[in-house]
């Protein structure tokens, strides 16, 4: 969303919680797919908190 008069822009964002959010489960059915653990990169702490 932008302003005209202020040229002011506002961002909005949501992160998704990798262990339980739509990113999390895309993760373990490509692992499903792949054939590897299910869990395979989802049991490691987030790099950024």
């Amino acid at each position: 969303m932008s302003h005209r008069r202020s040229q002011t822009l506002c961002v909005i964002t949501a992160i998704d919680n990798l262990g339980k959010g739509a990113a999390g489960q895309a993760v373990q059915n490509l692992n499903l797919m792949l054939g590897f653990d299910e869990a395979a990169g989802l049991l490691a702490a987030a790099p950024v908190p």
